[in-house]
């Protein structure tokens, strides 16, 4: 099994990206996730939020499998029984890579994602830290 550094490369390496829970709350962290991609040039990355039809200026999906073209990783940034949806319509729409950021995550989700051999980030990294986020 390749290690959390490996699989956090390849996860950046895989583009397209969706954040699903992308918020269009500057003060939440689906809004700061999605930000921190723009800041790192992670593009393109596709808000996720069936609440939303834009976030940050860009077009805002209501699922995974609506985004214009097939996402390869997506960080998720939901409740935990959310979550475990979400891993259910990555997995139907093809994602390769998850990022189950702090506090979204389960037992349940992140054993769903491995069921279906996606490559899972759990556990503690936050995509924020690891992007060096900028709170502008």
């Amino acid at each position: 099994m390749p290690t959390i550094d490996e699989r956090i490369q390849a996860f950046f390496a895989a583009g397209p990206w969706a954040v699903a829970g992308a918020s269009t709350d500057r003060r939440k962290y689906g809004n700061k996730v999605l930000r921190a991609y723009l800041q790192n040039g992670k593009q393109p990355v596709y808000p996720v939020n069936p609440h939303a039809t834009e976030v940050e200026g860009l077009t805002a999906y209501p699922d995974v499998a609506s985004c214009p073209e097939p996402v390869r990783a997506m960080s998720i940034i939901t409740q935990p029984n959310v979550t475990e949806k979400l891993v259910e319509e990555a997995a139907a729409a093809g994602v390769e890579h998850l990022w189950i950021q702090p506090g979204a995550e389960s037992p349940a989700a992140v054993a769903a994602a491995q069921a279906h051999g996606i490559s899972v980030i759990h556990g503690g990294p936050c995509a924020l830290v690891v992007l060096g986020f900028r709170d502008e």
